[in-house]
């Protein structure tokens, strides 16, 4: 294949499949995912009621606004690789893979926390089948055989069924939140409708032991894991099979039904039991218990049946996103050619799908509470790379009152989204300081920084090993590469840029 400029690489390109649904359906089921259902009485203990939903509505809200740069960037570069393309853009190589590789990191980790979810619901609901075989214990949680054994059979489960391609993955994304969505209504009403459950169990809003702001705070520097599926759009533009403009109204569609489903399930918990009966007693899985007082086994099944389809929206959303991005960066030459194949009747990147999976087949072996540490880790994941989108939005944008430029559209002259684009990396720096400064109060744990020192290792290996390859080849040839023959970086003017 001939590039334009005369270069000669070649560039594979995925296939246009996905529908608008298909796509909202990919951003909402992977920022829902398991977290929803398993992990609000661990926010209660942090926040109380009304911390915790305020502290998730904050961050849907910061989320929106990084949102619009992610909005103009799908429509003037709608291919694979998402932030990593953005940041080669406005940056460079070298930022785009430190970006490329810090996205991999959080979307990697979403998919063992999903599978590790599920080995959590099969521990909860029929424990006679995963409790055998003990192995070891860990931070307290004893692990067993039966549950790494769940967790690693859903991940290759999803594995091989992405690997049939995104037409496939798109209808199932769309079916499972369907019924996620259904169920989770079924719960929150039947919370809410039921005689024995009081406003008072709500009492009181915020925990004795902190104060409300700081309260709040800690839960939404959570905001970037808890709503990382949004970003999921980006990646699959490639696929898109209508007008990438329609991008942002999905993303923000994603985020606030996202919101309502948090915001429902911690006021379902909450409200089941007297919720500092409920933080006090530490149980596994809090909401469980709250809804099997209230409800018996219905309440497990419909709650079983709203974490299996976050589990499964979770596990297959991210296997597209990240698969996605390592398909992007191996088309870049940044990673081994490898990973930009493309296979089988669905042309799918099968070589990346391959490589997420045995990454994430090292978490089940730790038990749940590696849950707390992976979140921690994908958080600083997508930080970094929501930060780098919105420092390249800014710089795309010009102000409203710059002059007329060839080859630049007029959308890009607003003086307001490039200032929503620098408020966008204002809160993508924030984020990033509150979970790596020492004494903030979501302040990452050692085990999580000492992940993080290991993934930030393998990554530079990986740069210093393709960084000959990399630089036989030519701006023009890595241009193409990356944005292909329609999409021209838009390089702003030394008097306007």
């Amino acid at each position: 294949m001939t590039a334009r400029g005369g270069t000669t690489q070649e560039r594979d390109q995925l296939t246009r499949s996905l529908k608008p649904q298909w796509v909202w359906a990919i951003a909402l089921g992977s920022a829902v995912g398991w977290g929803a259902f398993v992990l609000p009485t661990d926010w209660l203990a942090t926040a109380g009621p009304l911390g915790t939903m305020l502290g998730l509505l904050i961050g849907a809200a910061l989320m929106c606004l990084i949102a619009v740069s992610y909005g103009l960037l799908i429509r003037t570069f709608p291919v694979s690789g998402g932030e990593y393309a953005y940041t080669f853009t406005a940056f460079g190589r070298t930022h785009a893979f430190i970006c490329g590789w810090f996205l991999t990191l959080g979307y990697t980790s979403i998919v063992a926390l999903n599978a590790s979810a599920l080995a959590l619901l099969f521990r909860r609901m029929v424990p006679w089948l995963v409790e055998w075989v003990p192995l070891w214990e860990i931070a307290g949680w004893q692990v067993y055989l039966g549950e790494v054994f769940v967790a690693s059979l859903a991940l290759v489960g999803f594995a091989f069924l992405n690997t049939r391609g995104s037409s496939m993955s798109g209808r199932l994304q769309y079916a499972f939140c369907v019924v996620m969505l259904i169920a989770v209504g079924f719960i929150v009403v039947g919370v809410l409708l039921h005689p024995g459950t009081p406003l008072s169990n709500l009492s009181p809003s915020f925990p004795t032991q902190i104060a409300p702001v700081s309260a709040i705070l800690a839960i939404v520097a959570i905001a970037p894991w808890a709503y990382v599926g949004f970003d999921n759009v980006p990646q699959a533009a490639e696929e898109f099979d209508f007008p990438p403009a329609k991008a942002f109204g999905l993303i923000v569609m994603a985020i606030l039904a996202a919101a309502a489903i948090y915001v429902a399930m911690v006021l379902a918990t909450a409200a089941a039991i007297p919720w500092t009966e409920l933080v006090a007693s530490e149980p596994a899985w809090g909401t469980a218990d709250g809804l099997a007082s209230l409800f018996g086994n219905l309440g497990l099944l419909t709650l079983a049946i709203g974490v299996s389809m976050g589990v499964s929206t979770g596990l297959n959303g991210f296997y597209v996103s990240a698969s996605r991005l390592l398909f992007a960066m191996g088309r870049a030459k940044a990673i081994p050619g490898a990973f930009s194949t493309l296979r089988g009747p669905g042309k799918a990147p099968v070589t990346a799908i391959i490589f997420v999976c045995a990454i994430t087949l090292i978490a089940p072996w730790f038990g749940r509470e590696a849950l707390l540490w992976v979140v921690d880790m994908s958080s600083i994941g997508v930080t970094i790379a929501y930060t780098y989108t919105c420092l390249a939005a800014f710089k795309l944008f010009r102000w409203s009152n710059a002059p007329a430029e060839p080859g630049v559209p007029a959308e890009v002259r607003s003086t307001t989204k490039k200032v929503l684009a620098a408020l966008g990396a204002m809160t993508g720096t924030s984020f990033f300081l509150l979970l790596m400064v020492p004494g903030s109060p979501a302040h990452l744990s050692t085990p999580s920084l000492v992940a993080l020192g290991v993934w930030v290792v393998l990554g530079l290996i990986f740069f210093a090993s393709r960084r000959s390859a990399s630089a036989k080849v030519s701006d023009a040839e890595m241009e193409y590469l990356i944005l292909g023959d329609d999409h021209k970086i838009v390089r702003p003017s030394a008097q306007h840029g």
